[in-house]
């Protein structure tokens, strides 16, 4: 799986069209999203009006998602103009602030009450 970093352009081309973005294929094995608010500037009401399965497209990554590696796509950020487009070292990733890495689902939470507790206290220590 070839790794990808924000801020990076990429080609892909279109594989799918919902009426709240684009899908479009990166590589092999990753597709990536492209809100129908990435599209272009402006309203966007059809997305089939300006895009089409098949299509070869040159978009930018805005995000990937820590935990589940969606990978959110942009075709705004190519009408830019140049001075507007961040330094590549910038660090545009973001933190999450959870839990979500245990894994706690849809448990009970009184099966982890005492846990998140002793957590909570351990923090305010710190």
């Amino acid at each position: 799986m070839t790794t990808y970093h924000i801020g990076q352009k990429l080609c892909g081309r279109v594989t799918g069209i919902q009426p709240y973005g684009a899908f479009v294929l990166l590589d092999d094995h990753t597709q990536g999203l492209i809100h129908i608010s990435e599209c272009k500037s402006g309203i966007v009401h059809d997305l089939k009006h300006e895009l089409r399965i098949g299509k070869p497209v040159v978009v930018t990554v805005l995000d990937i998602e820590q935990y589940n590696k969606k990978i959110s796509l942009s075709l705004r950020q190519e009408d830019m103009h140049a001075s507007q487009v961040l330094p590549k070292n910038v660090n545009l990733r973001k933190h999450f602030w959870t839990n979500n890495h245990l894994n706690y689902g849809f448990s009970a939470i009184e099966k982890h009450r005492e846990a998140w507790i002793k957590e909570a206290l351990t923090r305010i220590g710190q």
